[in-house]
């Protein structure tokens, strides 16, 4: 969750003609994130639960191809996207090692 409010704020900056490109699809992904465990943790059983966690995670590789993106457009500086994709890569691998133990 605080990804989410991370990433909504740092994509405020971009370009207004990407407000339904690369702008939406970096907050939709991000917001899948969260959104996919916390459905997948009410599911019934740990197989469902394990989908919704790769879901999750194809959601991570997505944001991080955005923000690589959005930083060779020049729209988000080196270190803001460093941040991002660091905070991207250390879920994904918290998501992955929780899916491990199911």
């Amino acid at each position: 969750m605080d990804l989410v409010v991370d990433v909504y704020g740092k994509t405020k900056i971009l370009p207004k003609e990407e407000t339904y490109g690369i702008t939406y699809q970096i907050r939709r992904c991000v917001v899948s994130i969260p959104s996919n465990i916390s459905e997948g943790a009410g599911r019934n059983t740990d197989a469902q639960f394990k989908h919704f966690l790769e879901i999750a995670m194809g959601s991570c590789n997505e944001l991080q191809t955005q923000i690589e993106l959005s930083r060779r457009l020049r729209y988000l500086r080196d270190d803001v996207a460093n941040k991002i994709l660091d905070e991207a890569l250390q879920i994904y691998n918290m998501i992955l090692a929780y899916y491990n133990t199911l």
